[in-house]
């Protein structure tokens, strides 16, 4: 699974969103105006590795409009290539609003999304194998199959293309209530996981156990090393995923977060240092940890290091505006990951 990053070419697949927010931490109530940007899931891990210098490529489709075609150029001004993309003369631009959080007030995610050019495209008509030639390493989200039938559709095409020319898949869970229901999505990503190497959280997913409760009802959000463990062991066993990671969050007030992580990885649980920070900017969070222990592994670095660099990225990330981790140098992260906070110079 481990590879030299020079012969690493990396792809991801999901939704490009345009996201207004409020300056200065305001509500949208009282705002005479928005910051634009852009991002999703998909594309923050694939602007986190293209900035860390991973060969990295963006599938999605946006409409055929000044709104699509600037969404795809701030994705390009990250050395993200974009060449996979579709842009489509139906459906439009998927929106998010995003009131950031300050104090003990929280940060507030409203979606506008609903009959986009992405979540309406036929998937049926895109030869995914010709799609992901050339590639080895494919990443996917839970959040797309929320989104129709036809994104439903798209995540198994492109695994089983994925599974036939060899790529290594990762998968992040996901989860989002706004968009779908629980059970719904359990049953849904459920049936992804044969397909999956690497795998970003624990749910939503079907994990019966010998009296019919799945496994992990019950499981405090705050695990032992033990308790995490025997679910991390489970989940590799059944579905011969080969490393699992999962961080853990705890909220002091909306701009002070601290944050760990346990990661399966070769056999063994393995459990980060818990780091304590200010909030700029939380949105992208998580995906900036799937990318930072995507890219440990590709980097071959020791468990111990990977489930720490992970965890040192989603930190840094809080510390940036917008979606995207824009962090263009692995020391970066390796001394925030040592707890080195000395000025470089």
């Amino acid at each position: 699974m481990a590879e030299n990053t020079q012969n690493v070419k990396f792809i991801t697949m999901g939704e490009l969103l345009l996201r207004l927010s409020p300056p200065n931490y305001e509500k949208i109530r009282t705002t005479d105006e928005f910051k634009v940007t852009y991002g999703g899931a998909e594309a923050n891990v694939a602007a986190s590795l293209s900035n860390l210098g991973i060969d990295s490529s963006y599938f999605t489709v946006v409409p055929e409009s000044s709104i699509g075609k600037a969404a795809i150029r701030y994705l390009r001004s990250n050395d993200v290539h974009c060449s996979p993309c579709i842009y489509s003369d139906k459906g439009r631009m998927g929106i998010y609003f995003l009131e950031e959080g300050f104090g003990v007030r929280a940060s507030k995610v409203t979606y506008d999304r609903k009959d986009s050019a992405f979540a309406t495209y036929d998937f049926s008509q895109v030869d995914f194998e010709k799609k992901l030639a050339g590639f080895t390493w494919l990443h996917l989200s839970g959040i797309t199959p929320a989104l129709s039938q036809n994104c439903r559709d798209l995540i198994m095409y492109a695994l089983k293309a994925a599974k036939k020319l060899g790529l290594t898949v990762s998968f992040d869970c996901n989860f989002r209530s706004a968009l779908w229901g629980w059970q719904e999505a359990r049953d849904c990503l459920t049936e992804y996981l044969p397909y999956v190497d690497v795998l970003f959280g624990i749910e939503p997913i079907n994990l019966p156990g010998p009296d019919g409760k799945d496994m992990k009802d019950g499981l405090s959000m705050n695990p032992s090393y033990k308790d995490q463990d025997r679910i991390f062991r489970e989940i590799a066993k059944r579905f011969d995923i080969k490393a699992i990671g999962r961080h853990i969050r705890y909220v002091h007030s909306g701009s002070e977060n601290s944050l760990k992580a346990f990661m399966w990885y070769d056999g063994e649980t393995y459990e980060s240092r818990t780091f304590r920070f200010n909030i700029l900017d939380r949105v992208g969070g998580g995906d900036a940890f799937a990318s930072g222990m995507i890219y440990a592994i590709m980097r071959q670095m020791d468990p111990e290091d990977i489930v720490n660099f992970a965890v040192a990225s989603s930190v840094i990330k809080h510390t940036m505006h917008g979606d995207f981790n824009i962090t263009d140098d692995e020391e970066s992260i390796i001394n925030l990951m040592n707890q080195n906070y000395e000025i470089r110079r």
